[in-house]
């Protein structure tokens, strides 16, 4: 299912050279560009990618986890990148753990072409995985991820595992495969706790291939039992640390508080009249402990003397600023940032496309592992903050469907023309036989 064993020779090597011309421009672009991709100053981290750095260095002198607490332990963030990062540090020095940590996503981004490929081969056919690649290797907001120092790259390629592992797990029936993905959802919540709630998935996929209920208890346990192993480090260090269970962060500015922010604006003006506790000034300060309450009461608010605007903005709103914006903060030549917007516009209309022309024409049983993973990825944020470098690692899924729709024009145009020369060559040798 996820060999090339059974891939002709032509098609391997035509992957081969996707994965290694993404791979040496990739590498090219974060050597040629360096530090240009950072968003802050490492001299006085002032934004998410220098503090990642600076909290590396922290967790290698003094081996505390510390993020936006000088030198003390936080719970403000979820431990991956930092630990990754750390271990380039550990083996480089402070700028060869950096260079080494891009070059890392380097590899990422190469190795992704070939998930790219497996999966969509598996949904549709071997043209349309190929397609798929090509998109892939000339989205040009990989090549961008690659040079930050972030999470979404190493995310996206846990998610395509995860995609990958789900659908063996399916098709096959075997507890390590189950294994497999309880510990990839582990492996994502060190990035993003959200996508803790990924298996959820299952419950469609295993009722739509008629698991009886005993297999689903056994495979649900397998899974909770593999991600409960990863995660007991975290929870083990909080309880020592803080003396309280902390199941991921506890952390100022909350995603749920923001996310109630139509495009970054204060709640209405009459807000602040019905619920005189707020300020403009402090409504979005404090910890977790008092956001969600504080975020009820906008939400509450809003749609209640604003339903339409409300609802826009909690549905096709934040849909649009998660997926119309590209994740291309810094531009790398040729592709402008203007540019960029246009192309990603057109490739979310034509992915859209695609997702309803595979719906009408092809079973649905074989997309469902992508098409619930790009729900649930959606519908996670929607009561959240949304922007594009949240919508970045479902792209890549949204891509798959443009594949399929370019995949089945090419084939409608090559079988017209194949019928026509057909039909004009038997013409051709009718009139042949007349003249005879």
């Amino acid at each position: 299912m996820f060999t090339l064993s059974d891939t002709p020779v032509a098609v391997r090597r035509t992957l081969h050279g996707v994965a290694i011309a993404v791979l040496l421009i990739s590498v090219a672009i974060v050597l040629a560009y360096g530090n240009y991709f950072l968003l802050g100053d490492l001299q006085k981290p002032n934004n998410d990618d220098v503090k990642y750095v600076r909290s590396a260095q922290i967790l290698l002198e003094q081996g505390t986890l510390a993020y936006n607490s000088g030198t003390d332990p936080t719970l403000f963030i979820m431990p991956g990148i930092v630990l990754i990062l750390s271990g380039f540090m550990w083996l480089f020095g402070h700028d060869g753990g950096m260079i080494a940590f891009r070059l890392f996503q380097c590899l990422q981004q190469a190795g992704s072409i070939y998930l790219v490929f497996f999966i969509v081969r598996y949904m549709f056919n071997q043209r349309a995985a190929i397609i798929a690649c090509i998109i892939s290797a000339l989205y040009w907001p990989d090549y961008f991820s690659s040079g930050e120092i972030l999470t979404e790259t190493t995310f996206k390629t846990i998610l395509l595992l995860l995609i990958c592992a789900t659908i063996a797990a399916v098709e096959r029936k075997r507890w390590g495969m189950y294994a497999a993905v309880g510990v990839l959802v582990a492996a994502a919540a060190y990035f993003k706790p959200h996508a803790s709630l990924y298996p959820g998935i299952f419950l469609l996929l295993w009722l739509k291939r008629q698991y009886t209920f005993k297999q689903m208890l056994q495979f649900g346990a397998i899974m909770a039992g593999a991600y409960v192993v990863l995660l007991l480090p975290w929870w083990i260090r909080n309880m020592i640390t803080f003396d309280r269970f902390v199941l991921f962060t506890n952390s100022a500015g909350s995603p749920f508080l923001l996310g109630t922010r139509i495009r970054g604006a204060l709640p209405p003006a009459g807000f602040f009249e019905a619920y005189p506790e707020y300020t403009p000034k402090t409504v979005f300060q404090g910890s977790d402990s008092t956001a969600i309450h504080k975020g009820l009461d906008i939400i509450r608010y809003g749609f209640t003397h604003q339903p339409l605007k409300y609802t826009y903005w909690f549905t096709l709103g934040k849909m649009a600023e998660l997926y119309l914006n590209p994740y291309y903060w810094r531009p790398v030549w040729p592709i402008g940032r203007d540019a960029m917007k246009w192309i990603q516009h057109a490739l979310v209309y034509v992915s859209l496309a695609g997702l309803v022309w595979a719906l009408i024409r092809r079973p649905i049983v074989r997309q469902l592992p992508v098409l619930l993973t790009l729900v649930y990825f959606t519908a996670i944020y929607l009561p959240f903050v949304a922007f594009s470098r949240y919508g970045y690692p479902n792209m890549v899924l949204f891509t798959l469907f443009a594949a399929f729709l370019i995949e089945r024009i090419y084939t409608f145009v090559s079988e017209r023309l194949r019928n026509r020369n057909a039909a004009n060559g038997k013409q051709h040798s009718l009139h042949k036989g007349e003249t005879l």
